[in-house]
């Protein structure tokens, strides 16, 4: 006679455990991991169906700012004539260009996380996080296009003998504002995503609230023009003291500072983990409010 033996339920062994989430700080970071394939595959997917179609394809990475750039050099610099610190304006427009556009992109298009991918989400498990943390890093890829482009416009300004331009060893530090970029821009994208589910408002500020952000980075103008009075209020915007670090690394112009960079990485370290938090919270019950 065979013996049937039954599994009681602390003899057996399971593959998976589905159990609820409790605490408000269980944010499971290491699921990113587990996941790295599906991160990498909408990587994948974000640059190759953005310009898929179009007839000059990534060249609109470069296209941009070189456009952009020369709207600033009319508007800006010849009709206003608002200093660049005595360095070519196109140099001037153009870095701030391509710092600005990394944060604004990343900031514009996490923010819609949850409502451009409520399909998705409404049908099968992953990490939701992984999806606005794709898009910050398929903007790496238009970011260096455009930063070699840049480079490649500093070395002809270079070799043709200005004088205005001295890089120096704060290069080194430019992984470091690439990270808090995509930091701060990851950090507000996923705070503002977790509130436009229940406001919906919020998306028509988000529109032109990055704009007029711009406006109080000095993108195109230098903080030295400020009026001091005006000026605490531009450094206590933490994308200031980045992007000034940027042009003073390969420029050498700029106001850039240890407990402004300090300040910033602060900042950044703060909002991207209350993001996190706000996010991992949200996407628990957000499909009911979509």
């Amino acid at each position: 006679m065979n013996e049937t033996t039954t599994n009681t339920p602390d003899s057996e062994s399971w593959d998976l455990v589905i159990k609820p989430e409790r605490g408000l700080l269980s944010l499971h970071l290491d699921d990113l991991w587990r996941y790295r394939d599906l991160l990498r595959m909408f990587v994948h997917r974000d640059i190759v169906t953005v310009y898929k179609q179009t007839v000059l394809g990534p060249a609109w990475f470069v296209i941009q700012p070189i456009l952009t750039t020369a709207i600033y050099v009319l508007i800006f610099g010849r009709i206003a004539n608002i200093s660049s610190d005595g360095l070519p304006r196109v140099l001037f427009y153009l870095s701030g260009i391509v710092i600005w556009n990394y944060f604004s992109e990343s900031f514009n298009k996490t923010s819609q996380t949850f409502k451009m991918n409520a399909n998705i989400f409404g049908k099968v498990y992953f990490p939701r996080l992984v999806m606005p943390l794709s898009v910050v890093t398929s903007g790496l890829i238009k970011f260096f296009i455009q930063f070699g482009f840049f480079l490649v416009v500093l070395g002809y300004y270079i070799w043709s003998g200005n004088d205005a331009i001295h890089p120096n060893w704060t290069i080194a530090l430019t992984p470091i504002y690439i990270l808090l970029m995509g930091g701060l821009g990851l950090g507000f994208g996923l705070i503002f995503t977790s509130l436009t589910t229940k406001y919906r408002d919020l998306t028509f500020l988000i529109t032109f609230g990055v704009q007029l952000l711009m406006y109080a980075t000095p993108v195109i103008y230098p903080v030295s023009t400020i009026p001091e009075q005006y000026k605490m209020y531009i450094m206590a915007n933490p994308m200031t003291s980045i992007l000034e670090g940027f042009k003073y690394a390969f420029l050498g112009a700029g106001q850039v500072s240890g407990p402004g960079l300090l300040y910033s990485a602060g900042f950044t370290a703060i909002i991207l983990f209350a993001g996190i938090v706000i996010f991992n919270k949200t996407e628990r019950n957000f499909i009911d409010t979509v």
